[in-house]
Order: structure tokens, then sequence, then C-alpha cells
């Protein structure tokens, strides 16, 4: 009923930029907590960014000052703004969002989490 798709992963240089989108579509009534996570070959999956729907930010220590998160909750999309890229960055990365559903008679439902199908990001140094 729910589907997050990913888009804007790519490969780039060391040093370059990509900006990561995930639109949220389906059954919803509201969006709470949007993040991306990443995951690198042989790691385990890593929270790298989350937006509350007030607009409130986390970031993980490693991508501070780098990387920017943001959603338009108009379009019921979250974004990454990725730059200085490093090749340690290089993971796929995740679209992830607690997300309460719409009921019949726009009620609310349940609040549920939902996963994107993940976006490959390549760095090369």
């Amino acid at each position: 009923q729910v589907q997050l798709v990913e888009s804007g992963g790519g490969l780039v240089q060391s040093g370059g930029s990509l900006r990561l989108s995930c639109v949220a579509s389906g059954s919803i009534f509201s969006i709470n907590f949007m993040g991306w996570y990443r995951q690198a070959p042989g790691k385990e999956r890593e929270l790298v960014a989350g937006i509350t729907s007030a607009g409130s930010t986390t970031y993980a220590d490693s991508v501070k000052g780098r990387f920017t998160i943001s959603r338009d909750n108009a379009k019921n999309t979250v974004y990454l703004q990725m730059n200085s890229l490093k090749p340690e960055d290089m993971a796929v990365y995740y679209c992830n969002a607690w997300i309460r559903n719409l009921r019949g008679l726009g009620s609310q439902g349940t609040l549920n989490n939902y996963w994107g199908q993940g976006t490959q990001v390549t760095v090369s140094s």
C-alpha cells in the first residue's frame, strides 16, 4: 500500500556531489520520521541522516558538515544532498520512513516502518 522509491545514486569522483531523492506514495495519512541509511559490503546498515516532520535533523558524525537532509512534506519527499564525497561514503543508500496509513473515510490507521529498494552510490578515488 505504501512505496518508497529512491533516485539519484550513481558514480562520482572523490570530492564530488550527489543528491538523493525518495518519494513516498500510496495510502498515506501522515509521515513522521524519515531517514537515509547506508550499507557498505561487509558492514552493518547505519543511519546517515534523519529528519522529523517538524524539520529537526540528526546526522552521523562521519557526514556532519558534508551531507544535508531535507524534506518536502507536500510532496512526501525526502532529499539527501551529499557534498565532498569520499570513497568511504560508497554504499547502497536506503530511504526509511515511519508512515501512518490512511484508512477508509480519511481516518488514520497504524504506524508502520517502510524501506526503499536502495540506490548505489559509488565514489572513485
